[in-house]
């Protein structure tokens, strides 16, 4: 899973650098506490968003990543989240390997707010307590083939 706030830049300037700073101290708490309770594992800080993993199927994921974007807008700020699932490559305390490449290319697909997941993420999940809206068929820069995305309802 990827996280990104949206207009960080922007808010950055806005705000000035003391107040963002407090402000991305916030959500980097908050979405610490969510990737917790949720059972998540920070890999590392990527900017202004997070790389987590989670064991098991992604309905933890699903269910952290929407309390991520619940938590960023009762701070005033939007974050985009996108979530594949597959095997990843250890890496000492870092992943990599295509289902990371994938799940960053989702990530920078998904619009304000939203949680967008690919179709493996869907098809795990398909016949859960989660809706999703098709969102097509898309290319992923350096993935071979269209992928289906689909964003997760709240």
């Amino acid at each position: 899973m990827f996280t990104d706030i949206v207009d960080a830049t922007a808010h950055a300037a806005r705000l000035g650098d003391g107040r963002w700073r407090d402000l991305l101290a916030r959500h980097d708490e908050e979405v610490r506490k969510e990737l917790q309770r949720f059972d998540g594992r920070e890999v590392k800080t990527v900017g202004d968003g997070f790389l987590a993993t989670f064991a098991g199927p992604p309905s933890r994921a699903l269910r952290c990543a929407l309390a991520i974007t619940q938590s960023a807008r009762e701070l005033g700020i939007e974050v985009r989240v996108g979530m594949h699932t597959g095997e990843c490559e250890l890496i000492g305390d870092d992943v990599g390997g295509m289902a990371v490449h994938i799940a960053s290319r989702v990530s920078g697909l998904a619009g304000p707010g939203e949680v967008l997941v690919s179709g493996t993420v869907f098809g795990t999940v398909v016949g859960g307590p989660f809706t999703f809206e098709d969102r097509g068929f898309h290319e992923l820069k350096g993935v071979p083939g269209r992928w289906p995305l689909f964003a997760l309802g709240v």
